[in-house]
């Protein structure tokens, strides 16, 4: 498989994960992390460090770095909060689609592909994206933090996804850029094709589901 024309061909759902795979922000996560992280709450990590620690969701991160009980529900709600604020606040001046990926959403949409987005973020920051950039159009669902039980690598996000779209697991073809997101698809029966937008290749070597990588989707395009 090596353009669009040949993914349309082959499966009937495209399952988008968004940060980091339909926006370039990862990077922007981390800086926002780390400052939560080290500045505010002195945990001592490395770049590298916050970067494995950024999959699921924003309370089980906490929880992983600091451990179960340290913050109270509110504490960590708050702390999410403001974690996003910052992001959102540092990333709107340079927010856009990746390369290639308008013109894959419409051809999709044109071919009657169904389409959805599946993202271990909460709605607040999802729709930052969704109502800035216009995009609802092309999503027939969205999955967010707040639909599912338990966060990738789970693959209940994905399998979440294809029951929505009235599809089978088998029929659809995840976009992601996290290894642990890669995992959630294998872990859903599901095939990825992974932008390298944060990760490189070699970190997802354990996964055998992956079609192809890509730094961005021009090279998708027919």
């Amino acid at each position: 498989m090596t353009n669009m024309t040949a993914v349309l061909s082959r499966f009937k759902g495209l399952l988008f994960d968004l940060n980091g795979t339909m926006i370039d922000d990862m990077g922007f996560h981390v800086k926002a992390w780390t400052g939560i992280l080290n500045d505010d709450l002195k945990a001592g990590l490395d770049y590298e460090g916050v970067k494995r620690q950024m999959y699921g969701k924003n309370a089980e991160l906490l929880e992983r770095v600091f451990g179960k009980g340290r913050f109270s529900a509110e504490e960590m709600d708050r702390i999410s909060m403001e974690k996003e604020r910052r992001y959102q606040e540092a990333y709107l001046p340079e927010l856009k689609l990746i390369d290639g990926l308008p013109q894959l959403l419409e051809e999709a949409r044109q071919q009657g592909i169904k389409m959805a987005i599946g993202s271990a973020a909460i709605p607040f920051n999802i729709d930052f994206v969704l109502n800035n950039l216009h995009l609802r159009h092309y999503f027939d669902t969205v999955v967010s933090a707040d639909d599912v039980k338990i966060s990738k690598p789970d693959p209940e996000t994905y399998l979440e996804c294809a029951t929505r779209l009235g599809l089978q697991p088998e029929d659809c073809v995840v976009f992601e850029d996290a290894p642990k997101g890669v995992e959630a698809a294998a872990n859903a029966g599901m095939k990825a094709i992974v932008l390298t937008t944060l990760h490189e290749p070699d970190e997802f070597s354990a996964y055998k589901n992956i079609l192809l990588f890509t730094s961005d989707y021009t090279s998708l395009l027919g």
